[in-house]
C-alpha cells in the first residue's frame, strides 16, 4: 500500500526536482538579493533593505524603461494577433497554393533571433537599407528606423511581429479546422451572411486559441531581449530599453546585482498583474466545446 501511495510522487521527481532547482531556487534567490546591495565579485552582500526599490521606483530611467516595455508589449501583441487572424480567414483553404503560403509565412518562426535581427538591421539601415529604398521610390524621404528616438521602439515592433505572425497564423488555422462543420452548414441555411458567421460563430468558437496565444504573447513580449541587445543596445537616448535589458545592463553591466534583482522582482510583479487581470476579464468570454 506504501509503495503504491509513493509510486507517482517518485514519478514525478525528477520533474519536479528540475523545477525547483531551476525555476523556484532562482526566483527566490533573486528576491533575496533585492533586498541586498551586491557587486557580483565581493563576497558579502549588505542587507539594505527595501532601498533597492525605492531607488527604481524614482528613477526617471526606469520609469522611462516600464513605459517603453508596456508600449512594445502592446504594440506587439495587438498587431500580431491581428494579422494573424486575418491571415489565418485567408489562408485556411485546400489547395497546394495555400499550403504553400502557410509554410512560406511560418518560414521566419524557424529563424533564431540573432538572424532575424542581423537581417532586419540591414533592411533598416538608414542610408543603404531595403526599407528605405522602397521609401524613396514610393516619393518619400528616408526614415532613421534604428536611430531616431521617434521611430526605433516601432521598429522593434515590425521586427517582432515578422518574427512571430507565421506561428499565431498556424495555430488560428489549426483553430479554425477544429470548429464542427454543422455550425457553418446551419448558418449556411439560415442564409447568414458572412460577417454575422464570422462574429458569432468563428470568433466566438476561436476564443480558447485566441486566449492563449494573448497570454504567450504577453509573457513573450515583456520579456524580449535579443533584438534589443543586438540592434539597438536600447538607445537611442533610451527608446527601446525595456525591463529585461535594464535588468541585464544592471547586472552584468554595471554589476549592480541589487538594482538588477528588484527590477527583476518588479517584473515579476508586473507580469502576474498582467496575466492576472486578462484571466479575470477575458477567461469569461471564453467559449469552450
Amino acid at each position: 500500500m506504501t509503495r503504491d501511495y509513493i509510486r507517482p510522487y517518485l514519478m514525478i521527481a525528477p520533474a519536479l526536482i528540475v523545477f525547483i532547482l531551476f525555476f523556484l531556487f532562482p526566483i527566490g534567490y533573486m528576491i533575496f538579493l533585492s533586498f541586498h546591495e551586491w557587486n557580483f565579485i565581493s563576497p558579502e552582500k549588505t542587507y539594505v533593505g527595501l532601498e533597492n526599490f525605492k531607488r527604481l521606483v524614482t528613477d526617471p530611467l526606469f520609469l522611462e524603461v516600464i513605459q517603453n516595455s508596456l508600449v512594445y508589449t502592446f504594440l506587439s501583441v495587438f498587431l500580431t494577433v491581428t494579422i494573424s487572424l486575418a491571415l489565418s480567414l485567408w489562408i485556411n483553404k485546400k489547395g497546394k497554393i495555400y499550403g504553400i503560403i502557410q509554410g512560406a509565412v511560418f518560414s521566419p518562426h524557424i529563424i533564431s533571433l540573432v538572424s532575424v535581427s542581423m537581417l532586419w538591421m540591414w533592411i533598416m539601415e538608414a542610408d543603404y537599407g531595403l526599407l528605405n529604398w522602397i521609401v524613396t521610390k514610393l516619393g518619400f524621404e528616408k526614415v532613421p528606423w534604428l536611430t531616431d528616438p521617434k521611430f526605433a521602439l516601432i521598429s522593434l515592433v515590425i521586427v517582432s511581429v515578422w518574427k512571430s505572425v507565421g506561428y499565431y497564423t498556424l495555430i488560428f488555422i489549426a483553430g479554425l479546422q477544429s470548429i464542427p462543420n454543422n455550425l457553418y452548414e446551419a448558418a449556411a441555411l439560415d442564409k447568414a451572411s458572412k460577417w454575422r458567421v464570422l462574429t458569432k460563430i468563428t470568433l466566438p468558437m476561436l476564443t480558447p486559441t485566441l486566449f492563449f496565444l494573448t497570454i504567450i504573447g504577453l509573457i513573450n513580449s515583456i520579456q524580449v531581449f535579443e533584438t534589443i541587445s543586438i540592434m539597438t543596445g536600447g538607445g537611442p537616448v533610451n527608446s527601446t530599453k525595456t525591463l529585461v535589458y535594464y535588468i541585464y545592463e544592471n547586472g552584468f553591466t554595471f554589476f549592480k546585482l541589487g538594482n538588477a534583482s528588484a527590477a527583476g522582482v518588479i517584473l515579476l510583479i508586473i507580469l502576474s498583474i498582467l496575466t492576472l487581470i486578462y484571466f479575470k476579464v477575458l477567461s469569461k468570454k471564453v467559449h469552450y466545446q
